[in-house]
């Protein structure tokens, strides 16, 4: 059983769901991904996700853009966000997600791509540009070496190609919340609760549902989980707290509010 299903069944007899954090892998430097991820772990982050920066990050919103254009410039690349992923591994058991986009598989071959990324500790992948339909060389070495894959749904997305994809995904489903790239939004949307309440319907809890795209604090991350989420992401939120910080202080940082995203995971009995 994987690293993300044991956390999720973890949580279940918590009464609790989850939270996960991205954060860009090389921002603002390594020695600040590392101090980020270390405030994570000890705010009660359950899953880890790590941006490797692609060139040109389509879903991303202005933060994470601004947040991978610096990575880049500081010369992050595969090789360094795998040893990154390693030193992280050492200090930790919680599932770690990769996501990037699928040129950077494609470019190195998805078998060779996927078996590194296990090797120094991932469990799991989002790719928001790899559509289901295109995805059967990909989802081979997923089950080869035993990954997660980690796909996304949007609120216009149609029931049956929701169940196709769920078909299709492990760990959990990820539901974008809002139209457009990903950045801290500051009202919810009510197509977005419909989104999450229709989703949880299809899943029939087959999968996780994942809310992500726009979460900013721990009063939507309540709303969305008293509405049906499993889980919610945030990232934008974290990046934005951690510029212009120096490295010492980022670790503390984010280990605050981390506790706060954490405290409205926790259902009340």
């Amino acid at each position: 059983m994987s690293r993300i299903k044991n956390k999720f069944l973890e949580l279940e007899s918590k009464n609790q769901k989850a939270l996960i954090a991205y954060v860009v892998a090389g921002y603002p430097n390594e020695k600040g991904t590392l101090a980020a991820v270390r405030g994570l772990i000890k705010g009660g982050t359950d899953i880890i996700e790590l941006g490797l920066p692609f060139s040109d990050p389509l879903a991303d919103g202005p933060v994470i853009q601004n947040a991978t254009y610096f990575a880049l410039k500081n010369g992050m690349n595969t090789t360094k966000f795998f040893e990154i992923v390693k030193k992280i591994r050492k200090e930790t058991e919680l599932p770690l997600v990769l996501m990037t986009y699928t040129n950077l598989l494609y470019k190195h071959g998805y078998d060779r791509f996927i078996a590194r990324a296990k090797k120094s500790g991932i469990d799991g992948f989002i790719l928001p540009d790899m559509p289901v339909e295109e995805a059967r060389q990909y989802l081979n070495a997923i089950h080869k070496y035993k990954a997660d894959a980690i796909f996304l749904v949007s609120p216009n997305t149609s029931k049956e190609r929701i169940k196709k994809i769920i078909r299709a995904s492990s760990g959990f489903l990820y539901l974008v919340s809002v139209y457009g790239t990903t950045g801290a939004q500051q009202k919810i949307k009510k197509y977005t609760i419909d989104a999450i309440k229709n989703t949880k319907k299809i899943a029939h809890e087959k999968i996780p549902i994942a809310v992500g795209f726009g979460v900013s604090n721990p009063i939507q991350a309540r709303n969305f989980i008293k509405s049906g989420a499993d889980a919610i992401i945030v990232g934008s939120a974290f990046l934005r707290l951690m510029e212009g910080l120096e490295t010492k202080k980022i670790e503390t940082h984010v280990e605050r509010f981390t506790c706060t995203l954490k405290e409205a995971t926790k259902l009340k009995n």
